[in-house]
């Protein structure tokens, strides 16, 4: 099967990989579609994820969809031709961890397209059929492609139990960032404000659901104002650069709190303590999804139209230089880009 390799910064290849039958308790899937998610574009760019160096060559991608092409023995419910979308973590479930119900930190977890363990950009994969979740008939493949970042979106709010009517601030407006939107929605969140320095991310934030859509510069005094002096309930920070998540604890509230689920090009990360101390501020660290994939599926069902917006760009497996520039460069108006094995 055809597989592209991160081989380098910045460099691709078009490769052949084998695969077998799939084994026991197995189906394999024929991947039909794979979004590109920020975590991809800083192995891509930057030779690591977070304190995680990339290990060459490796594949990328972990938000896919696809159509079982196989059964391994065992299996019951599914057949060939059924259509779902993939759960790209493999957990142990006896860890300490598993066994408390936070599988997303399992000690022995293998999450795909990390070093080792080949992610989704390839023709085929053979996966428990536990981390198969069928799609309705009428979901496309690339509405589907969505389901595991939302899952981490609605996990984010979960950790930070956003109530209804709370205030909330996102910051950073790129696919993530706009999930959160769509999800905060889906919660019933109060008054949502997007901060993004994109002009074009700004536009779609307001299309999925923020209520203001604000630069940087102009957030504090903008949010603070719209707050009567308070702050919002809470900041989500999407974006993890330089200076947003010192922006999302200046603009939370006396205990109030701040949610972390963009990732941080670096290990060290540099926030405001005095602020963070005087407010007495919850901050919680988000570890992508837990089980939440299924009720990201329910809602992406329900509430298709909340997600036209967000896929802009499709591309072949042979164009992944393509997307991948767009992506990281933020050209052409990209919002979600979709690559299609």
């Amino acid at each position: 099967m055809r597989a592209v390799e991160l081989i380098a910064p910045r460099t691709f290849r078009l490769t052949e990989m084998p695969i077998g039958d799939p084994g026991p308790g197995e189906v394999q899937i024929r991947i039909e579609a794979v979004g590109i998610c920020g975590s991809d574009l800083h192995a891509y760019s930057e030779g690591a994820v977070g304190s995680t160096p990339n290990v060459y060559p490796m594949v990328l991608g972990h938000e896919p969809a696809g159509r079982i092409v196989k059964a391994g023995a065992g299996v019951t419910g599914l057949s060939e031709g059924d259509r779902g979308a993939i759960e790209p973590a493999l957990y142990c479930y006896h860890c300490e961890f598993c066994l408390s119900g936070h599988h997303n930190v399992c000690a022995n977890i293998r999450f795909l397209s990390n070093p080792h363990h080949p992610g989704f950009f390839r023709e085929r994969v053979n996966l428990p059929v536990a981390n198969f979740l069928s799609i309705p008939a009428g979901m496309t493949f690339d509405e589907a492609a969505l389901a595991e970042p939302l899952a981490v979106a609605m996990h984010s709010i979960r950790l930070a139990s956003i109530r209804p009517d709370e205030t909330v601030a996102v910051i950073g407006a790129g696919p993530i960032g706009l999930l959160t939107i769509a999800a905060l929605r889906a919660a019933r969140a109060g008054r949502i404000w997007a901060v993004e320095p994109l002009a074009h991310r700004r536009e779609l934030a307001r299309r999925i659901g923020a209520d203001v859509a604000l630069e940087p510069g102009e957030a504090a005094e903008e949010i603070h104002a719209g707050t009567g002096q308070r702050g919002v309930d809470c900041a989500i920070d999407c974006a993890a650069g330089n200076h947003t998540t010192v922006q999302a604890i200046q603009l939370t509230r006396n205990a109030g709190r701040v949610a972390l689920t963009g990732i941080h090009s670096t290990p060290l990360v540099s926030m405001d303590g005095s602020a963070m101390r005087r407010k007495e501020l919850t901050i919680f660290n988000v570890r992508r999804s837990n089980h939440e994939t299924q009720e990201a599926l329910d809602l992406l069902h329900a509430h298709a139209a909340w997600f036209a917006p967000l896929v802009t760009h499709k591309r072949k497996i042979e164009e992944m230089d393509e997307a991948f520039a767009i992506a990281s460069q933020y050209r052409d108006g990209v919002g979600k880009i979709i690559v299609r094995p």
